[in-house]
């Protein structure tokens, strides 16, 4: 699975969905980084910790992703916005094929989705 032994940062402030993303990612292989419920908590972390794919929210505690998915494009990581709403209108004005899963969607279709990303990265 292109998940497997793969650092997964997850950023969601709603508990009950970070968790059951974690235990998605986990029982996947991944490695789970998180779960973070700021963009401010995300950004210090992906500046000293290596991050090979990313599920975030669109909407998150203290403001938008965007400057978290920006920083992550810049680096190369695969990227999934999961959100009710889809990405910020700024992001996807600067990304539009940004890979967006909307909520509610079940955890497997999520970190599926992302490893679909993952391997298409390594091709």
């Amino acid at each position: 699975m292109p998940i497997s032994d793969r650092a997964i940062l997850i950023v969601e402030d709603e508990m009950l969905i970070a968790l059951d993303l974690s235990d998605t990612v986990e029982a996947a292989g991944g490695r789970v980084i998180g779960p973070f419920a700021t963009v401010a908590e995300a950004l210090a972390l992906i500046d000293v910790t290596p991050i090979d794919g990313a599920i975030c929210d669109a909407m998150l505690a203290d403001r938008d992703v965007t400057p978290l998915a920006l920083a992550l494009v810049e680096r190369g990581v695969a990227l999934v916005v999961h959100s009710a709403t889809g990405p910020p209108p700024a992001l996807s004005a600067v990304h539009p094929d940004l890979v967006s899963v909307r909520k509610p969607a079940v955890a497997d279709r999520v970190i599926a989705r992302l490893g679909e990303l993952m391997a298409q990265a390594r091709r």
